[in-house]
C-alpha cells in the first residue's frame, strides 16, 4: 500500500506548533532556523528538504503533460509518495497545475518560461504561514497565477487589483470552511476559486464546475473535519 507522509517525516510521530519561534536545525541539511514547528520527539526538517523531491516531480509533470483539467493534474500529483498530506510543496502545486493548463490552453510556447516564474515565487512562500500569517499559501498561489498571467506588478493598475483580488477570493471561501488546515482541501478550494475566476475575468474555461470531485484522501488526515468539509 502507498504511503503518505502524515506527521514528521523521521519518526511519523504528532507535528507540535507553538505560539512562538524557538531556535531548531534541520535534521537534514544542519542548517539553522528559527520555526514555530518540530515533532514530539523534537525532529525538525525545513521546508527546503521537506519538499525537494516534490518541488522536482510538480515541475517535472507539469512542464511535459498537455492536460487542460487543473484537477485532474493536481489529483494525480497528490497519489504520488513524494507528495505529502501536509506540507509546502502545495503552495508550488496548486499555481503549478492551474498555470500549466493555462498556456496548454493558451500560447503553450510560453508554459516553461511562466512555470518557472511560478515555481521561483512559491517555492519562497514558508510552511505553515496559514495558521501563523493568517494568508493560506494554496491562496497565495491563486493570486500569484493572475499575477504571473497578466503581468503585475506593485506599480500596474488593473493586474494588481485582479491578483490581489483572486488571493482574496481565494482566502474567504477557506476561511467559511474553517480550521483545522487541511492541505488537500484548500488546494481543492483554490484550484475551484481559481478555475472560476480565470473564466469570468479572463475567458479562459479551466474545467467544467458541474464536476464534482470526493476526496480519497481523508483517511490520512487525522484532523480531517469530515460532513464540513465541501469534498467530503
Amino acid at each position: 500500500m502507498k504511503k503518505f507522509n502524515v506527521g514528521c517525516m523521521i519518526c511519523e510521530q504528532e507535528l507540535t506548533y507553538n505560539e512562538q519561534d524557538k531556535e531548531v536545525k534541520c535534521i537534514y541539511c544542519n542548517k539553522i532556523y528559527q520555526s514555530n514547528v518540530s515533532c514530539s520527539r523534537g525532529h525538525f526538517i525545513c521546508d527546503t528538504c521537506h519538499s525537494k523531491d516534490s518541488i522536482d516531480l510538480i515541475y517535472s509533470y507539469c512542464l511535459n503533460t498537455d492536460k487542460k483539467d487543473p484537477l485532474e493534474m493536481a489529483i494525480e500529483l497528490m497519489k504520488n509518495k513524494n507528495i505529502n498530506m501536509h506540507g509546502p510543496e502545495h503552495h508550488f502545486l496548486v499555481p503549478a497545475v492551474l498555470i500549466t493548463c493555462y498556456y496548454n490552453i493558451n500560447e503553450v510556447e510560453l508554459k516553461e518560461k511562466k512555470l518557472n516564474l511560478v515555481k521561483e515565487r512559491a517555492t519562497k512562500i514558508p510552511g505553515g504561514i496559514c495558521g501563523s500569517y493568517g494568508s493560506c499559501g494554496a491562496a497565495i498561489g491563486t493570486g500569484l497565477v493572475i499575477s504571473v498571467i497578466t503581468e503585475a506588478t506593485p506599480l500596474t493598475e488593473e493586474s494588481w487589483g485582479l491578483s490581489n483580488e483572486m488571493t482574496g477570493h481565494s482566502l474567504i471561501n477557506m476561511g467559511k470552511t474553517g480550521g483545522p488546515r487541511c492541505c488537500k482541501r484548500n488546494a481543492f478550494i483554490a484550484i475551484k476559486e481559481t478555475s472560476k475566476f480565470i473564466e469570468e475575468r479572463l475567458g479562459t474555461v479551466l474545467y467544467d464546475e458541474n464536476n464534482d470531485i470526493t476526496c480519497e484522501f481523508k483517511k490520512n488526515n487525522k484532523q480531517c473535519i469530515g460532513k464540513k468539509c465541501p469534498f467530503s
